[in-house]
């Protein structure tokens, strides 16, 4: 099966590019992979590029018309990995994607795309994440938080009503202008993760908006441990570390945190889940603890930083970022 047009010339629409980082994820590849044989847009080509799987990713993305390329998995970086195969890209529209989303309609990738082919002046897009089927009620909470069913257009201008939710995105299920992205020498390499935030910043600085388009939907949940949440949060503070301009310029971060918290509340009564209250606390007290933890990762010993984060294995390959600290 191939999603791609005969050629360049026998089409007169912007080309699409769709772009899926994969690591051994042939479990739940195969229904992402159909509903994108499904979709009503066709693309010009679909762009793999897999962390050395050791399952069945590779020869199941093939079998549907996927070009692979394969990286060592201790090289795959959030940033550089998306810039060096998007660059690769032949599309005009940028379409990444996780491998465990699956798009809930025939027609979730033409919504997506929809804003940036009416106006140039928006350069991303991102759509609508709903739980899976298996979704905890914190995940699902969540995902209803984070992706409302309202649709916006946010501007640099709005960083001062909505603060840090400004340049909030995600790679997992978004497109973008590639002129744009090349304007910003596309994502940024050596991130512990949020390369997604990092361009979106980057291009509302220079008078783009990006649109939030809740019509186009995928299913994408996380069930995290309470460790799981920790590390996360974790590796959320260093980013904003790390990359203070993003703090200096969008605002902080704990306002958005504490909308959470309320809202998780009202979630979970309205739902009648007040057994759940008590997890919910826990959790939201080691994810606040974990982003003080990770805002403040140069004052705690070497040994202990990676074992306390997410993404351990980027600090292996990061170890100036250590330098200088205890």
């Amino acid at each position: 099966m191939s999603y791609m047009f005969s050629s360049r010339d026998s089409y007169n629409g912007p080309l699409l590019s769709v772009i899926l980082p994969t690591w051994n994820g042939a479990a739940f590849l195969r229904e992402l992979l159909v509903a994108l044989s499904r979709q009503t847009v066709l693309f010009h080509e679909l762009l793999v590029v897999d962390s050395s799987s050791g399952d069945e990713t590779v020869a199941m993305a093939r079998k549907f018309g996927a070009e692979v390329l394969i990286v060592p998995q201790e090289d795959f970086d959030h940033g550089g990995t998306r810039s060096m195969i998007a660059r690769k890209a032949q599309g005009d529209i940028l379409i990444f994607l996780t491998q465990d989303v699956v798009p809930v309609s025939a027609d979730a990738l033409a919504k997506l795309i929809e804003p940036l082919l009416s106006d140039e002046k928006i350069a991303v897009t991102y759509g609508r994440q709903l739980p899976n089927r298996d979704a905890t009620i914190i995940a699902s909470h969540l995902r209803y938080f984070n992706y409302p069913p309202q649709a916006v257009v946010r501007g640099f201008v709005d960083r001062e009503r909505l603060g840090f939710q400004t340049v909030f995105a995600s790679n997992s299920f978004a497109a973008y202008r590639r002129t744009a992205l090349a304007e910003v020498d596309y994502f940024k390499s050596g991130l512990i993760f949020g390369e997604d935030t990092c361009a979106v910043g980057r291009l509302l600085m220079r008078g783009y908006n990006i649109a939030y388009v809740a019509e186009a939907m995928v299913f994408h949940s996380h069930n995290y441990t309470c460790l799981q949440e920790f590390r996360r949060s974790f590796d959320i503070g260093v980013l904003h570390v790390t990359e203070r301009w993003l703090l200096d310029t969008y605002g902080q971060a704990e306002g958005r945190g504490w909308q959470y918290v309320q809202s998780g509340l009202s979630y979970l009564v309205k739902m009648k889940k007040r057994a759940s209250l008590p997890s919910f606390f826990w959790k939201m007290m080691l994810k606040l603890l974990g982003y003080k933890l990770g805002r403040n990762f140069q004052l705690l010993p070497q040994w202990l930083v990676p074992v306390l984060s997410m993404h351990r294995s980027w600090w292996l390959r990061n170890r100036d970022v250590l330098v200088g600290h205890k």
